[in-house]
């Protein structure tokens, strides 16, 4: 793909209007802390989510930065432009995320004892709330058809490649208890036993009235009405909510309504095969 709305990182596909050569750089030399902690998602996979859920988890359930920081500020993407304004204002512990697979992530990082949550979701549903989000964002590409999207999202012709090779960086990294692997489903199954799961990873023993308060304040409709945190800020030139609302409808199992039963067959056997062979299982089944 040759287009103008992109440009080429070690072969991934990013948007130029937040990405450039200099925040791709200030990211390999980005100085990682022991304390840091990352988010790590394939896009659409709930991003916006952990910008929500990692600053309360790690303030014991401040509201303070949810209700009066935009999202991409309180809680950075590490490869993108916004970083390096902002970084000096970060406080201690920091709280990121990436899209990186897991080989472009900063030596710092390799060598720190900073703890990555990853965040799978059925790809299924991924592909879907990127076809609508291709469709609200000006700075991407326009999607065609879903069937067209769907082959450009196998052949890993969207932003940041192939859903299976980030799965399988992650999934091999071998950062011990530094990471804890979840999925987007079970946050939409049950957001206080992940809530639970997180503390206890980041050595915080939140209390349950905390983790119900997070996760009240973390529920899809609380967060479509927080600007801080649905994109309503970012101007129409950039993201069109007309056309398709950015936190569009926060549910596991949406692609039941897209798919064909021919679509779904070659989507299966695609991912299915490209997995084959790999130590790991998929939470989930994707027939």
């Amino acid at each position: 793909m040759s287009s103008p709305k992109y440009i080429r990182y070690h072969g991934l596909l990013l948007p130029p209007s937040a990405h450039s050569m200099e925040s791709l750089e200030f990211a390999q030399n980005f100085s990682v802390e022991d304390t840091d902690v990352f988010a790590v998602t394939y896009p659409k996979s709930g991003t916006i989510w952990m910008q929500e859920i990692l600053p309360l988890v790690l303030s014991g359930g401040d509201l303070t930065p949810i209700q009066t920081i935009p999202n991409w500020d309180r809680v950075p993407w590490l490869e993108e432009k916004r970083l390096a304004l902002i970084v000096d204002q970060l406080a201690s512990p920091r709280a990121l995320v990436t899209h990186f697979p897991y080989h472009l992530m900063p030596p710092s990082f390799l060598t720190s004892k900073a703890k990555v949550i990853y965040v799978m979701r059925n790809p299924k549903d991924i592909v879907v709330s990127s076809y609508y989000f291709h469709q609200m964002a000006q700075f991407l590409e326009d999607p065609g058809t879903f069937d067209e999207f769907m082959e450009k999202f196998l052949e890993g012709r969207v932003l940041f490649g192939k859903w299976t090779d980030h799965v399988k960086s992650w999934r091999h990294a071998e950062l011990g208890d530094r990471i804890m692997y979840i999925t987007y489903e079970e946050m939409v199954q049950d957001l206080p036993a992940v809530l639970r799961r997180i503390s206890d990873f980041l050595g915080r023993n939140l209390s349950e009235d905390t983790i119900h308060k997070i996760a009240e304040h973390c529920s899809f409709k609380t967060m479509k009405a927080n600007s801080m945190s649905n994109f309503s800020l970012v101007p129409k030139l950039y993201m069109d909510s007309d056309k398709s609302p950015f936190l569009r409808k926060g549910v596991a199992g949406d692609w039941k309504n897209h798919f064909n039963s021919e679509q779904l067959a070659r989507f299966t056997s695609v991912i299915y095969k490209e997995l084959e062979g790999e130590s790991f299982s998929l939470p989930w089944s994707l027939d």
